[in-house]
C-alpha cells in the first residue's frame, strides 16, 4: 500500500486506488478519513474517487480484456489458485486489517478468511467446468455448438459489513469466466479490498482487477458507464433500485443481492437450547449487520414464554467490546455513528408497542456500540418487523399454528433467508416448500457453502452469489453454426 511519509510517521497511512496494476492517486486529489468504529479514531486516509478515476479504471480493464479472456480456463484457474494461496499466507494480516476497519472481533474475521480462500479455490475449479448444450447436427448440413463467453468489463460494488468476503464472492466468478473488473468497495471499509488488489497484482495481469474507492458518486459513474457490461451490487434495496434504473439506460446486466428480514420459525417440538444458541449467533454475529441475520423469531404459543426467556438470557450473555480487548469479545460496534443512531431509532419507536427485554441503548464508551437487544410482542405491521434494521436487534412474535407461522414469515417485502426449527421432517419439508426465501435452513441459521447458491426472492434482489450459478451470471451464451457437407465446396 502507498504510504505518504508524513502520514506514515503519524501512524495514519494514505492509500490510493488500484488501477492497471499499481496504486494511483485520485485525479481530484481528495481523500476520505477511515475510522475504526470501535474507537472512532482515524486509521487511514483513502483516495476519494470520482468519474474521472472510474474512467481510468474502465480503460485499464478494457485494455486488459482481450488477453485475459483468451487465457485458457486452466490458466485462469491457476491464477485464482495462486491468489487463494496468497490470501491463505496473509490470513492473519487480512483478518486484523478487517477487524480494525469494521469493528468485528478478530475471531470472526479469522473465521472468514478460510471461507474466502475456499471460495477462490471453488471458482478456480469452476473455471474449467463451464457447460453448454452438446454440439450436434440439429439442422441437416450444419453443426451447432453453444459457447459461454465473458461479458467484458464488469462493475462490482461491495458493502461494509463483509468487505473482503463480498469482494471475493464477486471477483471469483467474474475472473473465472474471463471478465475484467472495476470494483468499488464501501467508502467506509476499503482497506482489506485494497490489500486484496495488491496481492492480486502478484498473480493477475495489470488491468484485470481494478479498485476505485469512493462514495455513491464513484458508484454512479460505474453504473452509467457505457463500456461496463454488468453491474453487481450487494447493498440495500433502495440502492438496488437506483442501480437498476440507471443501468437500464445502457441496458447492462444487473446482479443484485439486497436486504433481508430473516425469520426463525420455532415450532413446539424444537430444541429450545439449540434455538437460543441459534438466535444468539444468527441475530448478533457481526452486530446483526448481515442481510441473512435472524432478525425475527416466530414462536409457537405453547412454548412462547420459555423460548423467550432462553433467548433473552442468551442475548444478555454476549461479551460486547473493542476487539482489541482480546478474544473474549464476541460482539463489536456497528459501523458508524449514523448507523448507531438509525438502529437506536428503530428500538425507540418499537418500544411504543413492544417490550424491550434487554439492551435497547448505547453503552457509555468510545465507538459506535449498541447493546444486544430483544423486543417482544411486536405487531406484524411494526417497522421493526417489516424493515431491515441492520443492527443487533431481534424481535419475537408468537403464532397459533403452522399456517399462521408461514403467513407471518412471508409477510415482508424481503425474501433472502429463513430458518425452521422442528424435530418433524414432514413439517420441515412443508415449511421449506412454502417459505418465499432464497435460502432456508432447518435447525440452524447462517451456514454457507461455496457449492450452494446465495441470493434472494422478492425485493431481496435477483442473481446468485457462490456456486456454479454465480459463474453463469458472468457469461453470455453464443450459438455457433457451421455449414458443411456441401460436396465440392470449401468452407
Amino acid at each position: 500500500m502507498v504510504l505518504d511519509q508524513a502520514d506514515a510517521a503519524a501512524g495514519v497511512p494514505t492509500l490510493a486506488h488500484w488501477i492497471d496494476g499499481e496504486p494511483v492517486e485520485s485525479l481530484a486529489g481528495a481523500a476520505r478519513e477511515i475510522l475504526n468504529p470501535a474507537t472512532a479514531s482515524v486509521i487511514a486516509r483513502v483516495a476519494e474517487g470520482a468519474a474521472a478515476d472510474v474512467e481510468r479504471a474502465v480503460a485499464a480493464a478494457r485494455g486488459a480484456l482481450g488477453a485475459w479472456r483468451r487465457f485458457t480456463p486452466a490458466s485462469r484457474s491457476n491464477a485464482l489458485l495462486e491468489l487463494a494461496e496468497l490470501l491463505d499466507e496473509h490470513a492473519e494480516e487480512l483478518a486484523l486489517l478487517e477487524s480494525r476497519n469494521t469493528g468485528k472481533p478478530a475471531t470472526l474475521t479469522g473465521e472468514e478468511l478460510p471461507l474466502c480462500v475456499d471460495s477462490l479455490r471453488f471458482f478456480a475449479g469452476a473455471a474449467r467446468c463451464l457447460d453448454g448444450l452438446p454440439a450436434g447436427e440439429y439442422l441437416s448440413g450444419y453443426t451447432s455448438m453453444v459457447r459461454r463467453e465473458a461479458l467484458g468489463v464488469v462493475g462490482q460494488i461491495t458493502p461494509w459489513n463483509y468487505p473482503l468476503m463480498m469482494a471475493v464472492w464477486k471477483i471469483g466468478p467474474a475472473l473465472a469466466t474471463g471478465n475484467t473488473i472495476v470494483l468499488k468497495p464501501s467508502e467506509l471499509t476499503p482497506l482489506s479490498t485494497l490489500r486484496l488488489a495488491e496481492l492480486a497484482g502478484e498473480v493477475l495481469p495489470a488491468g484485470v482487477l481494478n479498485v476505485v474507492c469512493g462514495d455513491g458518486a464513484a458508484g454512479a459513474a460505474m453504473v452509467e458507464h457505457p463500456d461496463i457490461r454488468m453491474v453487481s451490487l450487494t447493498g440495500s434495496v433502495e440502492t438496488g433500485r437506483r442501480v437498476a434504473a440507471a443501468a437500464a439506460r445502457t441496458l447492462k446486466r444487473v446482479h443484485l443481492e439486497l436486504g433481508g428480514k430473516a425469520p426463525m420459525i420455532v415450532f413446539a417440538d424444537a430444541d429450545l437450547e439449540a434455538v437460543a444458541a441459534g438466535a444468539r449467533a444468527g441475530a448478533f454475529t457481526n452486530s446483526g449487520q448481515d442481510c441473512t441475520a435472524a432478525t425475527r423469531v416466530l414462536v409457537a404459543e405453547e412454548i412462547y414464554d420459555s423460548a423467550l426467556e432462553q433467548i433473552v438470557a442468551a442475548a444478555g450473555s454476549l461479551v460486547v467490546g473493542d476487539p482489541a480487548d482480546g478474544e473474549s469479545v464476541e460482539m463489536g460496534p456497528v459501523i458508524s455513528e449514523r448507523q448507531r443512531e438509525r438502529v437506536l431509532g428503530f428500538v425507540d419507536r418499537a418500544s411504543a408497542d413492544g417490550r424491550v427485554l434487554c439492551g435497547g441503548s448505547a453503552p457509555r464508551r468510545a465507538g459506535f456500540f449498541v447493546e444486544p437487544t430483544v423486543v417482544a410482542d411486536v405487531r406484524q405491521d411494526s417497522e421493526l418487523v417489516q424493515e431491515e434494521v441492520f443492527g443487533p436487534v431481534l424481535s419475537v412474535q408468537r403464532f397459533a399454528d403452522e399456517d399462521e407461522a408461514i403467513a407471518l414469515a412471508n409477510d415482508v417485502r424481503y425474501g433472502l433467508s429463513a430458518s425452521v426449527w422442528t424435530q418433524s421432517l414432514d413439517r420441515a419439508m412443508r415449511a421449506t416448500r412454502e417459505l418465499e426465501f432464497g435460502a432456508v435452513w432447518v435447525n440452524d441459521h447462517l451456514p454457507f457453502l461455496s457449492e450452494m447458491p446465495h441470493g434472494g426472492f422478492k425485493e431481496s434482489g435477483y442473481g446468485k452469489d457462490l456456486s456454479i450459478y454465480a459463474v453463469q451470471e458472468y457469461t453470455e451464451i453464443k450459438h455457433v453454426m457451421v455449414r458443411h457437407d456441401q460436396r465440392g465446396e470449401k468452407l
